[in-house]
């Protein structure tokens, strides 16, 4: 955003501040700045001439042949010139042999048509300064002769670049009077009046506008006669030059003006042009059209707001005008529109139709309510000053349902000094509320009186002021004090340890994915896992309708969300850590007490006949919870059937609990589904899958010590394999049999792996027969004859547990 210092003048006496100075002071109080340049520094160079003679060229009718006095005592120099309205007595713009112009074009001294030109009488667009070229640019006669154009003219500026992006809560500061009051708060200045009153109207009623959609707060309409439509005077145009704007005519530079000016875009209709009826601001119908000023067709829909004239369209609220209202040469009565529209509507409309307008840009902020009326009032006072004769036929027309958003808001003296850390005096915080234009009562707490301008998604609460009083003192007078307080070593939290190795490992080798659910569960899913019959705690106001029960543990959580990831793959395999609630287990507040648990579920399409014997959800969770074990360091665990307390959703035939070396409370549950509970769980026909479920007490695990990693030299001497398959009843457990092998073996097996599982005839009834790889390592080398010994202790041993040895 663009701003001129010589604009900011015009609102605080900068007489004390040099252009570098209030940008220094934007950038430490205000808002960052980009860059500051001088205004058309190329007008240094170009100085005042005085036409005192001009003759048509003898060789081209078009040419004239001008002497100019250039002001510096010595003879008039000769220029050759095209322009139609050069004449003897001008005052004109000249540029000297030497001069660069903006274009590139270095001025030398040249013949044209036989006669020698000695620099150029130059229009508008050659100095950049407006698109006028159909003839050179005429100087006021009281333009000092001699002197560079910029300062014969009194135009001399600055340009500063501010990045706005950093103000969109202050749509005040969008326009020169916001930010010439911000220098005025920082460096104590008065700011300058701005008391315009409308003038007096003929007498006839307000013209008629009224407001048909929630859409616009406020809306005013002034008829205005008697304007002429003229270039603006150089000052205006000069203005809107350093800022980026093109002058065009007198009214579009005063529109222009006021909105940059105020920050209160407006817009002028040609009075003629609209319908007696008034005006009217509604929404728009679907597919309601209407050529805009740019000359594009556009097409509305019932979400953008549209300026009507009777029922047509002639200007889209807050974006830009129509064609057929626009200002035109002939026209000589106007209707100054000046409103506020909400910020949201306007966006969007500007968005959707990729139209995107100075006007627009600040509609988009919430602006001040009170604002319109101001900029009528700005508006129609300078157009006056400029042209007298022009008069207000009918009374301000106002409409809309709009409140002052003035407020009050409670600021504690202390609570300044606590947040900011300095020590500053209450004087000082008086000064600079007021200093900001808020009003300030005295007393415990204090009363801040936040006027309209700022109290639109601007100062709200305390904190706001804070932040007001901190950023006007200066963030850069705070001193630098080093951090200070006592500070502790964080102590090892071993469960939050624990918890993340857990974690790690799950979503890592064993390609676990994390589920985070919530902690209370819908009343059906707790009646499908048969657990409506235990005590839960009950919510008092539940986020959904059914969904009142807290759970006691972490699993069913998880159960409930099996059939949606079953229908988007095949294998699913989840896991989750967190609390259960246990209501009959509260300490002697009455709190519940909470179980930290991991629970994991895998999921599997159901195995084939022909699938090996570990193939499936329950084998794969059983390796994947003792590889997690091992990681941890606490292998020393036995699996041993849960005959008592198999919670209702688990399978009684197939669920095993884990028991750690003389720890005799189970610390992991593994089980299969009930299958009842997995066809309620949507897991059969078309989704049929084996499902099994662990759950581990991280509390119970904690108990567990880590076991020290122990290192040891890799073996010297060969090992030696040695394949047994033992036949036992069906019920006995394969720990069982593998402890049998370890202590047959005497130091001597490596290792035991289960390969296969077999059941038949040949075995009888109730029998199944497993077959192991031992390996036997030792620290010589093994002969048959331990080989044999440790089969013959083997053989004794499995007899002694009831079963045998298989020789075939």
């Amino acid at each position: 955003m663009l701003i001129s210092y010589r604009w900011l003048a015009r609102h605080v006496d900068l007489s004390g501040l040099s252009p570098q100075d209030v940008v220094d002071s934007y950038t430490m109080h205000t808002a960052e700045v980009e860059g500051l340049e001088p205004f058309a520094p190329h007008l240094s160079k170009v100085v005042v001439g005085h036409v005192v003679a001009c003759e048509k060229h003898a060789d081209a009718d078009r040419l004239s042949v001008c002497c100019v006095d250039l002001g510096d005592g010595g003879e008039p120099e000769q220029i050759v010139c095209g322009a139609p309205n050069v004449d003897t007595g001008q005052n004109v713009a000249v540029a000297r042999v030497g001069t660069v112009l903006p274009g590139g074009l270095k001025l030398k001294k040249v013949k044209v048509r036989g006669v020698e030109s000695r620099g150029m009488i130059c229009s508008e667009r050659e100095l950049d300064l407006g698109d006028e070229h159909s003839g050179i640019w005429v100087l006021p006669a009281q333009a000092k002769v001699g002197l560079p154009v910029a300062e014969a003219l009194d135009i001399t500026d600055w340009v500063i670049e501010i990045e706005n992006k950093s103000l969109t809560h202050r749509p005040d500061l969008w326009g020169h009077r916001g930010l010439a009051s911000e220098l005025a708060a920082i460096h104590g200045l008065e700011l300058k009046a701005l008391d315009f009153e409308l003038p007096a109207t003929g007498g006839g009623k307000p013209y008629p506008v009224r407001v048909e959609t929630s859409g616009c707060m406020r809306y005013l309409g002034l008829a205005i006669s008697g304007v002429q439509i003229e270039r603006s005077p150089v000052w205006l145009q000069m203005l809107l030059l350093a800022v980026g704007q093109r002058p065009l005519d007198l009214l579009v530079d005063l529109s222009n003006f006021v909105m940059l000016d105020l920050a209160q875009p407006n817009h002028l209709f040609d009075l003629n042009s609209l319908s007696k009826d008034g005006i009217c601001v509604r929404d728009a119908r679907p597919d309601e059209c209407m050529q805009t000023l740019d000359e594009v067709e556009r097409v509305f829909t019932a979400q953008d707001m549209l300026i009507c004239s009777g029922d047509r369209p002639v200007a889209v609220a807050g974006v830009m005008g129509g064609e057929g209202s626009k200002v035109a040469s002939g026209t000589s009565d106007l209707l100054l529109e000046v409103a506020s529209f909400h910020p949201t509507r306007v966006r969007r409309t500007a968005s959707r139709l990729g139209l995107r307008t100075e006007a627009s840009a600040r509609f988009e902020k919430f602006l001040d309510p009170t604002l319109p009326a101001k900029a009528a009032a700005h508006l129609v006072h300078t157009l006056r000053a400029i042209q007298p004769d022009v008069t207000l036929p009918r009374a301000l027309g106002d409409a809309g349902d709009w409140q002052d958003p003035a407020c009050e808001v409670a600021l504690r003296p202390a609570r300044v000094r606590a947040v900011l850390g300095i020590e500053i005096p209450d004087e000082e915080i008086e000064s600079i509320l007021e200093r900001l234009g808020l009003g300030v009562t005295l007393g415990e707490p204090w009363r801040v009186s936040i006027p309209s301008a700022r109290a639109t998604k601007d100062l709200a609460i305390e904190e706001d002021l804070i932040e007001e009083v901190g950023r006007i003192h200066g963030y850069d007078a705070i001193p630098e004090q080093p951090l200070t307080g006592n500070l502790e070593p964080s102590t090892f939290d071993p469960r939050r340890a624990l918890v993340r190795r857990i974690a790690d490992r799950l979503s890592g080798p064993a390609l676990f994915h994390e589920s985070m659910t919530y902690t209370f569960q819908e009343n059906a899913l707790i009646e499908m896992l048969g657990e409506d019959e235990r005590p839960h705690i009950r919510l008092e106001n539940p986020q959904h309708e059914g969904s009142d029960c807290i759970r006691r543990s972490v699993l069913p959580s998880l159960l409930g969300h099996l059939a949606k990831n079953r229908r988007l793959q095949p294998n699913v395999r989840l896991f989750e850590i967190g609390k259960g609630y246990v209501p009959e287990l509260a300490n002697e507040r009455g709190e519940p007490r909470e179980l930290h648990q991991l629970a994991l579920t895998r999921v599997t399409p159901r195995p084939e006949k022909q699938d090996r014997f570990d193939a499936g959800a329950f084998a794969e969770l059983q390796g994947v919870l003792e590889d997690l074990w091992r990681h941890l360091g606490r292998a020393d665990f036995t699996w041993r059937q849960m005959q008592e307390d198999v919670p209702s959703w688990a399978h009684p035939g197939r669920c095993v609990a884990a028991f750690f070396g003389e720890h005799r409370v189970p610390v992991c549950m593994l089980a299969g589904l009930e299958p009842e509970v997995q066809t309620k769980l949507g897991l059969t026909g078309e989704l049929d899958s084996e499902v099994a479920c662990a759950e581990l007490s991280i509390d119970e695990l904690l108990q567990i010590p880590e076991a020290t990693a122990r290192y040891e030299p890799l073996p010297r001497f060969p090992s030696v394999k040695v394949d047994v398959a033992l036949a036992i009843p069906e019920d006995m457990q394969a720990t069982v049999i593998r402890a049998a092998i370890e202590k047959s073996g005497k130091g001597l097996v490596g290792s035991a792996e289960l390969f296969d599982i077999y059941r038949g005839e040949s075995l009888g009834a109730h029998q199944k027969s497993l077959a192991y790889h031992v390996l036997l390592q030792a620290d010589r080398t093994l002969t048959e004859k331990d080989t044999s010994k440790f089969l013959g202790r083997l053989e004794r041993a499995v007899a002694d547990l009831g079963g045998e040895l298989r020789k075939q």
